[in-house]
């Protein structure tokens, strides 16, 4: 398996998800299939497949044009507002090429149809896995609640933070030198902040670099029941957490 970022409009990634034992690939939120397609013939690989990780328009707005250049190619996503064509649901699983075990985690919050996808390779066990998150999870933070609750977000970060601590992490914008001043101002002593600070600063391309282990230890929206977070938050440790998560949302939508 190999991840291939493609940067596309001012801060978005777009990817290429290779099998390198067929050189196949699935293009994951293809915005722009011109510089989708200029990155495939660059890794000299064959786009059969495409993950959409929800249907906003910065994310699905290469798919009518992925159909026309792709006729038959499955479009995968958590619904057919953004040109999807087959819909998943969470758990679902399938192959992309021959070696690529894709497993659909439904996240809702961002928006109702958004699915991550966590990427396992048949042929090399020993591969860390990897997770696409789309505008949920992001290096250091996590999206914006535009169709879901506090709630909601908080479950989808639980949830994706079941998956093995190895996992690396492929997020959907380049949001990290926001997230990292944000982290500093609500956790300061955070483990592993200041190596986030470092991967910023040297590091324009910051997806890929990230595992889930590292957003336990730097993420805030991750650590709601940290002191620091708690006294930021002004809540207590009898506060919800999803309550905390609430209050953090508007403090960055804020920042």
């Amino acid at each position: 398996m190999k991840v291939v970022p493609v940067p596309v409009r001012s801060d978005n990634y777009a990817y290429l998800l290779i099998d390198d034992t067929t050189n196949k690939a699935a293009a994951v939120d293809p915005y722009d299939m011109e510089k989708v397609q200029a990155a495939a013939k660059k890794e000299g690989v064959q786009i059969v497949a495409n993950l959409t990780t929800h249907h906003h328009y910065d994310h699905s707005g290469g798919n009518k044009r992925f159909a026309e250049l792709y006729p038959g190619a499955p479009i995968y996503g958590g619904s057919t507002t953004g040109s999807a064509d087959n819909i998943v649901q969470d758990n679902n699983e399938f192959t992309i090429s021959e070696q690529l075990r894709v497993k659909c985690l439904a996240t809702p919050c961002h928006t109702q149809d958004s699915i991550c996808y966590y990427i396992t390779d048949k042929a090399n066990a020993s591969q860390p896995g990897a997770v696409f998150t789309g505008d949920t999870l992001f290096l250091g933070g996590c999206g914006r609640f535009f169709e879901g609750s506090p709630g909601e977000m908080h479950r989808a970060l639980s949830y994706l933070g079941t998956l093995p601590d190895s996992t690396i992490v492929y997020n959907g914008h380049e949001y990290t030198a926001s997230n990292v001043a944000f982290g500093k101002k609500v956790e300061p002593s955070a483990p592993g902040l200041a190596d986030l600070q470092k991967l910023a600063d040297e590091n324009k391309i910051t997806t890929g670099k990230s595992t889930i282990a590292d957003e336990k230890k730097w993420n805030v929206f991750m650590r709601l029941s940290s002191p620091e977070v708690l006294k930021a938050a002004g809540a207590s440790a009898d506060t919800p957490a999803e309550t905390v998560m609430g209050i953090l949302r508007t403090q960055k939508n804020n920042f």
